[in-house]
C-alpha cells in the first residue's frame, strides 16, 4: 500500500505539465477507447509504444510510473489465468492438455492482449491525469466540461469537486492505513497468519480507527471550507482562465491519430488474418 500512486500529482516541467487539463481530460477518454478497439498482435504494439512515448514527454521516472501498475498486479495475473485456462479454440490442436486443463495457442494471444490492454490504460490514464495534473486544475477542467449540464440544473461545481477531493484522499487514507496497522503490529496485532477468518477479524481493530479518522478529515475539511466562505461554485471568480495552445491540439490530433492507426490496423489484420496466425516464439 505504500507504492499506491493513485491519485497523487508528480511536479515535473514536461510537455504534459504545462497542458491544458480539459484536453488532457479527452486525450485520457480517447486513450481509453483506443486500448478497448485493439484486437491483435500490432495494433498493440501501437499501442504500448504509444504509452512509452508519454513517460518520455512526462519525464516521470519509469520507477514512479510502473508503481501505479503494482497494486492491480493480482488482478492482472488472475485474468491471465482464466484467459489461458478458459479460451478455447475449435479446431486447433491444443498446446497443452492434461486431464481437465488445456491450453490453447488462442488462450496464450487473449492472456497476452489482456495484460497489455491493462498496462497501457493504467499507465495512459496515470500520466494524462493524476501524475501531471494537480488536483485544482483536475477540477476545473471537470467542471468546464460538464458546463453544459449546468443548464439543466445538475450540480457540476460540487459533482467536480466531490471527485478531486475523493482523489486527493487516496493517498491520505492509505498513508493512515499504514499508520495504523503499525501501531496495531505494535500492540500484538498479527495480520498475516491464521485463517482466512482470523486475518479478517483482525483487520478489525485497523478499520474502526480508520473510519473515525476518514470521518474526523471530512469534519476538519468541511469546517475549513466553511470559515473561507466556500459556498459552492455560483458566482466564483477564477485565479486561473484555462486556455488552449497548440501544444494541446496537437496531443489531442496524435491520440485521434492513435485511435485511426488502431482502426486501420484491424481492417487490415482481418482482412489478411494477422489476429491469431504470428507464431508465439516471436513474444514468448
Amino acid at each position: 500500500m505504500k507504492g499506491m500512486t493513485l491519485g497523487q500529482y508528480y511536479p515535473a516541467d514536461s510537455v504534459l505539465h504545462r497542458m491544458d487539463p480539459r484536453i488532457k481530460i479527452l486525450c485520457t477518454i480517447a486513450f481509453i477507447v483506443a486500448s478497448f478497439l485493439c484486437v491483435n498482435f500490432f495494433a498493440f504494439i501501437l499501442l504500448v509504444a504509444s504509452a512509452v512515448a508519454l513517460i518520455f514527454l512526462s519525464r516521470i521516472p519509469l520507477k514512479v510510473v510502473l508503481r501505479s501498475v503494482r497494486p492491480l498486479i493480482f488482478i492482472m495475473a488472475f485474468t491471465a489465468v482464466l484467459n489461458i485456462f478458459w479460451v478455447t479454440d475449435a479446431g486447433a490442436d491444443p498446446l497443452f492438455h492434461w486431464h481437465f486443463i488445456t491450453i490453447y495457442e488462442k488462450g496464450l494471444y487473449h492472456a497476452l492482449f489482456i495484460l497489455l490492454r491493462i498496462v497501457a490504460m493504467v499507465i495512459g490514464t496515470s500520466l494524462f491525469l493524476t501524475y501531471t495534473t494537480s488536483p485544482i486544475a483536475l477540477t476545473d477542467a471537470i467542471e468546464r466540461l460538464l458546463y453544459p449540464l449546468a443548464k439543466l440544473h445538475v450540480p457540476v461545481h460540487t459533482f467536480a469537486m466531490m471527485m478531486t477531493i475523493a482523489l486527493r484522499f487516496i493517498p491520505t487514507i492509505v498513508d493512515e492505513t499504514d499508520k495504523i496497522m503499525s501501531a496495531q503490529k505494535a500492540r500484538g496485532a498479527d495480520f498475516t497468519t491464521g485463517s482466512l477468518a482470523s486475518r479478517a477479524k483482525a483487520l478489525i481493530p485497523v478499520i474502526v480507527p480508520l473510519f473515525a479518522s476518514a470521518f474526523r478529515r471530512a469534519d476538519e475539511l468541511a469546517t475549513a471550507m466553511e470559515c473561507r466562505c466556500y459556498h459552492g461554485g455560483e458566482g466564483r471568480t477564477r485565479l486561473r482562465v484555462l486556455r488552449c495552445h497548440a501544444r494541446d491540439f496537437v496531443l489531442l490530433a496524435a491520440v485521434a491519430v492513435l485511435i485511426a492507426g488502431v482502426v486501420i490496423i484491424n481492417i487490415e489484420g482481418a482482412r489478411h488474418g494477422w489476429l491469431y496466425t504470428m507464431q508465439i516464439g516471436w513474444f514468448m
